[in-house]
């Protein structure tokens, strides 16, 4: 069959950090791309920065921090003027206190009060001396990591709000991603040094994997890169299918390229072929629209993810506390966690007698949350701010609502299974075929793993033979903030395997002619 009008070099699905990435990335090289973005409007995906009457909305809090150098390089290329250097500050708010986030195991103690701290932990030593032996759930690592009491003070509320299911039923590579590398025994002996004297190292909390006393931020939010990479790429010479879903994905075996169908809003279909395909959608919807049906359609559709909503509230008063975000570790009330967006940058607040905070709600799309109207979302909002002390709700005088679809793949007990499966059948079959990113992948990365996974793969491609494996980016299972920006040591190596991938890529001569 007959290549479409359209030809392409690169065929990308989704113009969120990982498309973006690989799409400027083979830019640069020569490639010709084409873009596929389902949003009719703007790039950056969970990453984009959404504007209202002024006031700018980060999805979810986005800190510009890797440990890779080529991530921090390529930031700094994008957007060489326009960062600015915040200080990081987040809490734990539980039962009307805050605690330091992450945890200052000696802190929480002091808080707890001394029955509850003493119950917390005998706790910790009953499960170090008789831990659960087979760990596979969540629940499971975090009782054998803290103890039984601390679990459910400080992570069972908050993790089963952001997952909708059990912490029983979350698988526990959820924990090692993410969590791994905190002890409480070593934090409360740091605390009783210090509380002796005898310690004058600056306080990291618990030497916690998760802490940076600042951080880099675009002064307009992370948009402002997304909307940067959308340029260049387009000054390349390349393109971007806005407001385009992907409908259908086959290869033609006859004439050794992908046929790639997008579908507008309208149903207008457009039509394009290509020599690879590099897909960060949700591997769900991929696998869904890939002709003929693979076999391992029903492992893929086994996949689930999670969805948010934050509900932005506009607040006649200074702001009301001094941190990035606070987690709500409180069952009384639906919201998870609170974005202070002036703390993120002063730049997303325009009105500097308004603070504005944004209440995050975990939901799966089309249930009860997710469908209730704007109007009443504010509401829900501004009555549990103030129920939770930090509002009195006649200062409220403006809300909007942003929702966020498939935030969070999800880590359920079958889900590496899953995976295994769609990428044994999609990438041996169609080794043309390349997974990136966090949705791409279904993998919880940050998003410079994302845009890892992203160059990788465009060098891949250019090498035209899979020489890095994309699946070790963030294998180290270490959530990485510790050590210097840029230091690499916190990004596993991608492994060589030398194994060769059919291309019809020209050689750049051909191309540039």
């Amino acid at each position: 069959m007959a290549r479409a009008t359209h030809h392409v070099d690169v065929a990308i699905i989704g113009a969120g950090p990982a498309g973006l990435t690989a799409g400027y990335m083979l830019g640069k090289q020569g490639f010709s791309v084409t873009l596929v973005e389902k949003d009719p409007h703007q790039v950056g995906g969970i990453s984009r920065t959404v504007e209202h009457q002024g006031f700018r909305f980060d999805i979810g809090g986005h800190r510009f921090f890797s440990k890779s150098r080529e991530v921090v390089d390529l930031w700094n290329e994008l957007l060489p003027d326009d960062f600015i250097e915040r200080p990081r500050m987040s809490r734990i708010y539980y039962r009307g206190k805050f605690y330091s986030y992450p945890l200052r195991a000696f802190e929480a103690l002091w808080n707890l009060g001394l029955l509850r701290s003493a119950l917390c932990m005998a706790s910790f030593f009953r499960w170090k001396l008789f831990p659960h032996k087979e760990v596979k759930s969540f629940e499971q690592w975090v009782t054998n990591a803290f103890g039984a009491r601390l679990y459910g003070i400080f992570f069972k509320t908050y993790s089963e709000k952001v997952w909708g299911m059990p912490c029983s039923e979350m698988s526990a590579d959820w924990a090692a991603q993410r969590i791994k590398g905190l002890s409480l025994g070593k934090a409360v002996l740091d605390g009783i040094r210090r509380s002796l004297g005898l310690n004058k190292r600056p306080n990291d909390g618990m030497e916690a994997k998760t802490l940076l006393e600042n951080f880099r931020y675009p002064r307009k939010g992370p948009g402002m890169m997304w909307d940067a990479a959308r340029d260049r790429i387009i000054e390349q010479g390349n393109s971007i299918l806005m407001g385009h879903k992907l409908h259908q994905l086959s290869w033609d075996t006859t004439g050794g390229f992908w046929r790639v169908a997008a579908v507008r809003a309208d149903g207008r279909l457009t039509m394009l072929t290509a020599d690879h395909v590099i897909s960060s959608a949700p591997m769900r919807e991929l696998a869904a629209r890939v002709h003929p049906v693979p076999a391992s359609l029903p492992r893929a559709m086994a996949l689930s993810y999670r969805d948010f909503l934050t509900v932005a509230l506009m607040i006649r008063s200074e702001d009301l506390f001094p941190d990035n975000w606070i987690y709500i570790h409180d069952d009384k009330v639906q919201v998870g966690r609170i974005q202070n967006f002036r703390s993120w940058s002063p730049e997303m607040v325009p009105d500097p007698e308004l603070a504005c905070v944004g209440l995050e709600y975990f939901c799966f799309e089309g249930d009860g949350l997710w469908s209730s109207s704007d109007e009443d979302l504010v509401s829900l909002a501004t009555s549990e701010l103030a129920q939770l002390g930090l509002c009195d709700p006649a200062q409220v005088v403006g809300g909007t609502v942003v929702r966020q679809e498939k935030a969070y793949p999800v880590y359920d007990d079958g889900y590496a299974a899953n995976v295994a499966a769609v990428r044994a059948d999609l990438e041996t079959r169609y080794p043309t075929l390349h997974f990136v990113g966090r949705n791409g992948m279904h993998r919880y990365n940050n998003q410079d793993h994302a845009m890892m996974t992203a160059m990788l793969t465009a060098r891949n491609i250019a090498a035209g033979a899979r020489r890095h494996d994309v699946w070790q980016v963030n294998e180290d299972a270490e959530y990485h903030e510790t050590g210097n920006e840029g230091d690499d040591a916190g990004v596993a190596a991608a492994l060589k395997s030398e194994r060769q991938v059919p291309t019809r890529i020209v050689d750049a001569d051909k191309r540039a002619a």
